[in-house]
């Protein structure tokens, strides 16, 4: 498998040592750029950098007219390494343009490891940026130890009052510099910031050893003396978890730490989502606006494959989108640095709940506009077939009451199979299974992009997978629905966002 989201590798050595003014530009050789460019694997409409590693989704913001997208990114490599955000700008979240790089590691300072994750907020004209800082430590501060580094983590600040954030600075201390005092922690990382009537509220990603995940609940009063963001008072655990009591090196592995929680009010009640067990999950339920105490009612995953460590962002309608990474699963180090890049940013989904509490995803309507055709479908007995070439298209299957079988193949390789059970009226893949409401209705809504399909079941789940091959073009996916009766099958071209695939404009 390839470095995960936290696999620490031995590089502080280079990130102390190299010029970090370099970094305010990302850049490609010629011979790399035609390499990337004729990759067949390289996404044609999913955000992802000209080349090297790509991570979580950082701070997404809709801001003076520009939807902003940062990233964890290593400018270096096409593996994890010098964590620094990325930067991409879009007029419509569908065609993006890459900006130079926002944070980057500062030698000596509390980010000297890697800026980590983070979230953005808009202050009048200027957006702070909160993210954690890592920096090298003894045992004593070290909030990650793996065995081969202790690194402690930091809740850092940075701010922008360019109009299109390309220019930052930082503060150079640490705002939350420490976790809360008597707290055996397993981690402390991913800051999430809102307004809330006279305060700014963060949440932190943390967990307690041998007890399980949890989320940290600070506060800043705003107003003119205290309102920047720098002064926070810990209040208490927003909500917590219960480990599963199987310890593995890393705690995220097992729920003993859980990552890039998110707080957000939606629909008339709040939701909250986090990211442990190799997952991402989420709970709906009442924040106490009082206590600032949140009681979950109902709870799921989002995704059932590659797409972990999710954000959120208001639209310019106010409508919650949902983004998340998109990982190489099954893709050795050797195999991402000989490609030359690694990792995508998903599809924008919006999040709504309905009346009992169930989280709904959608894909963004506006994908719509990037339809580029219609393909033919054709029917023998009882089933339905639809060919996308070159591994590109989006597929619409709506059935009604009946049984059928969703099937996806490259021709050679079985690639998914997703069954519908009318008895139960629920969508199952593999050992997975998730029951639809009686409003419900059995829909499949699936993009492939090259080397990735993202796929969400009845508007209640997503199932993203990635898929290799060794041929020079993208292979054909062929698609069957079996006991398709009163189902309808419809599928699209898709245009691409960039003609050359290095996804700018």
């Amino acid at each position: 498998m390839g470095t995960t989201r936290r696999t620490f590798v031995c590089w502080a050595a280079m990130v102390t040592a190299m010029p970090h003014d370099f970094l305010a530009q990302m850049s490609t050789d010629a011979a790399l750029e035609a390499r990337l460019a004729a990759d067949p694997m390289r996404p044609q409409f999913h955000l992802l950098p000209a080349s090297n590693w790509m991570n979580d989704p950082n701070g997404p913001i809709y801001f003076r007219g520009n939807y902003h997208m940062f990233f964890q990114y290593d400018p270096l490599a096409a593996v994890w390494g010098d964590m620094s955000w990325g930067h991409a700008i879009s007029k419509d979240m569908l065609h993006w343009k890459h900006l130079p790089v926002a944070l980057t590691p500062r030698p000596g300072g509390p980010d000297s490891f890697g800026c980590f994750s983070g979230s953005a907020i808009a202050v009048g004209e200027r957006v702070y940026a909160v993210y954690t800082g890592t920096k090298k430590s003894g045992t004593d501060l070290a909030t990650i130890r793996d065995g081969t580094n202790n690194i402690q983590e930091s809740q850092c600040l940075a701010w922008s009052d360019d109009p299109r954030l390309i220019r930052w600075e930082k503060d150079p201390q640490p705002i939350v510099p420490r976790p809360p005092v008597g707290m055996d922690i397993t981690g402390f990382r991913d800051p999430s910031v809102w307004r809330q009537g006279d305060w700014y509220y963060m949440t932190v990603g943390s967990g307690v050893e041998n007890a399980g995940g949890c989320v940290l609940l600070y506060r800043s009063k705003t107003g003119a003396a205290a309102g920047d963001l720098k002064n926070w008072e810990y209040m208490h655990k927003l909500t917590s978890g219960e480990w599963d009591g199987k310890k593995t090196a890393n705690p995220c592995d097992d729920g003993e730490m859980w990552e890039c929680p998110e707080l957000f009010p939606l629909d008339g009640g709040h939701v909250l989502i986090y990211s442990t067990l190799g997952k991402v999950f989420w709970e709906s339920g009442v924040l106490d606006e009082t206590t600032m105490r949140f009681t979950p009612k109902k709870k799921g995953e989002l995704d059932w494959g590659g797409f972990y460590a999710p954000k959120t962002q208001l639209d310019a309608q106010g409508n919650r989108i949902l983004w998340g990474w998109i990982q190489e699963k099954g893709r050795s180090d050797a195999q991402m640095r000989e490609a030359g890049w690694s990792g995508m940013m998903s599809l924008p989904r919006v999040l709504n709940l309905n009346s009992n509490g169930i989280l709904r995803i959608q894909e963004l309507p506006q994908i719509s506009s990037l339809r580029d055709g219609v393909l033919k479908t054709s029917r023998t007995g009882d089933s339905t077939y639809v060919t996308l070439p070159h591994a590109n298209g989006e597929v619409i299957c709506l059935g009604q009451h009946t049984d059928f079988e969703f099937k996806m193949s490259d021709g050679i390789n079985e690639l998914m199979t997703v069954r519908y059970v009318a008895a139960s009226r629920s969508f199952m893949s593999g050992d997975k299974e998730i029951a639809l409401g009686e409003k419900d209705q059995p829909k499949i809504h699936v993009f492939v992009d090259a080397s990735v399909i993202e796929m969400i079941l009845g508007e209640r789940v997503g199932d993203t997978k990635r898929f290799y091959y060794t041929a020079a073009v993208a292979p054909a996916i062929k698609i069957s629905v079996t006991g398709s009766d009163g189902v309808t099958v419809d599928a699209w071209k898709i245009k691409p966002i960039s003609k050359d695939r290095l996804t700018t404009t």
